[in-house]
């Protein structure tokens, strides 16, 4: 009897682990195909999704409002909608431009399961996380409200760890000494960090002062990965953040001039320049 106990609740155990296993990966497959949906007709509605999927119309409706959360979709009455095109293409400064998904995308792919991240405050890298949903055992550090919200409305669940310190409004982040001090006590994989500016003879510029934050980051992590747009790449800004010496790597679009791929790849920086959809 003891041994049938055992049996019974270790089975148990296991299948319950496995249904959320398998009820989290369904789920992310069942979005990934509405937005497809969404995508290809322009639009869609929920009693239709409910009928393909064989699922409860509140199931679709909590699928269209994490949706539309990520920045995918509109929602509508009844349904959702493509984002319009002039919203996608004309704003450069919102995490879903083009720009900013193909840095996002080519940013993803040098992240492994169970790796230790830090992701630093700002649109662009902000546009990183919609794209580790499929990482496994992730821990992500951040100094940042809006990207902690962000991680935490992901269904893989990766572990979610805070700076804290000092609120500044100017960089919407937390700053100060015991931001800095509780990085030091951790060691990361990679750092991804935006810029303002990207100086091509001295390295990574900001309008903000506080840069000490941003160099105890560096410290922290064995690759510094910064991910800007082209159009920022020839900026010169009187803050110098990173000095190339502490960047392995800088993911910008393919919009980047070839003479300036060729200065950047000669300061030892690993460049990546992702292809933009049009």
């Amino acid at each position: 009897m003891l041994l049938l106990f055992y049996f019974s609740y270790f089975y148990r155990s296991n299948y319950d682990d496995f249904y959320i296993f398998m009820t989290k990966r369904n789920t992310q497959q069942r979005r990934h195909t509405i937005l497809s949906r969404v995508n290809e007709h322009g639009e869609v509605s929920v009693d239709d999704l409910a009928l393909e999927f064989e699922t409860s119309e509140v199931t679709i409706r909590k699928d269209l409002t994490a949706l539309e959360k990520s920045g995918l979709l509109l929602r509508r009455y009844g349904g959702a909608m493509a984002l319009p095109q002039e919203i996608v293409a004309k704003s450069n400064d919102k995490r879903d431009s083009l720009r900013k998904m193909a840095i996002a995308k080519a940013a993803a792919a040098l992240i492994k399961d169970h790796n230790r991240i830090i992701i630093d405050s700002g649109r662009t890298t902000a546009a990183l996380i919609p794209e580790l949903a499929n990482k496994r055992g992730l821990v992500v550090m951040t100094n940042a409200i809006n990207v902690a919200n962000r991680l935490l409305s992901l269904e893989n669940e990766p572990t979610l760890l805070m700076t804290g310190g000092t609120w500044d409004p100017h960089s919407e982040s937390f700053q100060g000494q015991v931001a800095e001090n509780v990085l030091r006590s951790y060691d990361f994989d990679q750092l991804f960090i935006g810029a303002d500016g990207i100086d091509v003879e001295r390295g990574t510029t900001t309008f903000n002062e506080l840069i000490g934050l941003s160099q105890v980051m560096a410290q922290a992590a064995r690759e510094v990965i910064v991910l800007v747009e082209s159009d920022k790449i020839g900026r010169k800004i009187p803050n110098l953040e990173l000095p190339w010496d502490k960047v392995t790597t800088l993911i910008t679009d393919s919009h980047l001039a070839p003479e300036m791929r060729e200065v950047i790849s000669d300061c030892g920086v690993q460049l990546i320049c992702a292809e933009v959809s049009e």
